[in-house]
């Protein structure tokens, strides 16, 4: 073998090593409790689902519990049913009196957690889904924290609550968390309506006035055609 084949051989075979360590470094990187809300607007209602991969090679996940924000408390929380998973919505005296709505909350939903039968624990290159009902969120910019602890067969305990900052390193343990909108206006909403509804009847009357012109046109060649057959000259 020659140097320069020796050295193309070594140069693949770095290249595949550091390959396959990065891609197994954004595999990890990626494996997160992650939530993800199908609604965000203020004030209204969201359903949240959680995603729980298990991240240990020799153990189980056997408990999830979320905390619920206490500055911003949910006045209603329902809990989906998971197969093989026993839900609990815990509910206690917040720290502090909190105004919602034109009402004050004194108790809420503080934390809600699973727990699993053996025969449904999470296991090896294995996640699953939890979902909640919520609401309502709170005003638009609120950035909703819901801290997340996952709980292993082997007694490990991994806690997903450190704060994502804009401009700083992404933690090894980002809390699941999303950030609210503001809700639409009614004229932004009925606007682009509008406008659709008159496209669309443009575009109906359109059609309607190029099918007369099609059929004035057809009737007027047809009336030529016939007048010209009418003055043709009668063979002799």
């Amino acid at each position: 073998m020659t140097i320069s084949a020796h050295r193309t051989i070594k140069a693949v075979a770095t290249a595949a090593f550091v390959a396959a360590f990065l891609a197994a470094g954004s595999a990890a990187a990626s494996a997160h409790v992650k939530v993800s809300p199908d609604s965000t607007t203020a004030n209204g209602y969201t359903h949240v689902t959680f995603n729980v991969p298990n991240e240990s090679a020799t153990a189980k996940t056997s408990k999830l519990v979320v905390q619920l924000p206490t500055d911003t408390p949910f006045t209603s929380v329902s809990v989906k049913p998971v197969e093989g998973w026993t839900a609990q919505v815990v509910t206690t005296k917040l720290p502090k009196p909190v105004t919602v709505g034109d009402a004050t909350v004194t108790k809420a939903a503080t934390s809600v957690e699973w727990t699993a039968d053996a025969a449904h624990q999470i296991g090896q290159n294995e996640y699953q889904s939890f979902a909640l009902s919520l609401g309502k969120l709170p005003a638009a910019g609120t950035t909703v924290m819901l801290p997340a602890a996952q709980t292993y067969m082997d007694g490990t305990v991994v806690k997903w609550d450190e704060k994502t900052v804009t401009g700083q390193a992404h933690p090894e343990h980002p809390a699941p968390s999303f950030v609210t909108t503001a809700a639409i206006s009614t004229a932004d909403a009925v606007t682009p309506m509008i406008m659709e509804r008159s496209a669309a009847t443009a575009g109906t009357i359109w059609g309607i006035v190029l099918g007369a012109a099609g059929l004035l046109l057809g009737g007027t060649a047809l009336g030529l055609v016939l007048t010209g057959r009418l003055k043709a000259p009668t063979a002799k």
